[in-house]
């Protein structure tokens, strides 16, 4: 089975995700963050259940998306997948950097 991997940042991303939403429900804001997590199951199976992120063009790096919001993953290999990040829709992806 795949190890699915949260990487510093994608934690961090959901910690201020959750602060976000939190200010105005703390209950959808814990279910906001179920949602992602539950989202990146599905790689625990499908390693490239993800389509590749235009962005960046590299095919190992991948996306799902959940809500509003982009996880951006890349598969190490075919027993590991690092979540990068977790990033609004609505924010541009060029002003950051990802690994």
């Amino acid at each position: 089975m795949v190890r699915i991997n949260w990487t510093i940042q994608a934690k961090d991303d959901l910690n201020n995700i959750a602060e976000y939403i939190s200010k105005d429900s703390k209950r959808y804001a814990k279910l906001q963050v179920i949602k992602l997590r539950n989202r990146t199951q599905i790689l625990k199976t499908q390693l490239h259940s993800g389509k590749i992120v235009p962005e960046i063009n590299i095919e190992n790096i991948r996306e799902l998306i959940e809500g509003r919001y982009r996880i951006i993953y890349k598969v190490v290999d075919k027993n590991q997948v690092d979540i990068l990040t977790i990033h609004h829709t609505a924010r541009d992806l060029k002003k950051r950097k990802i690994k």
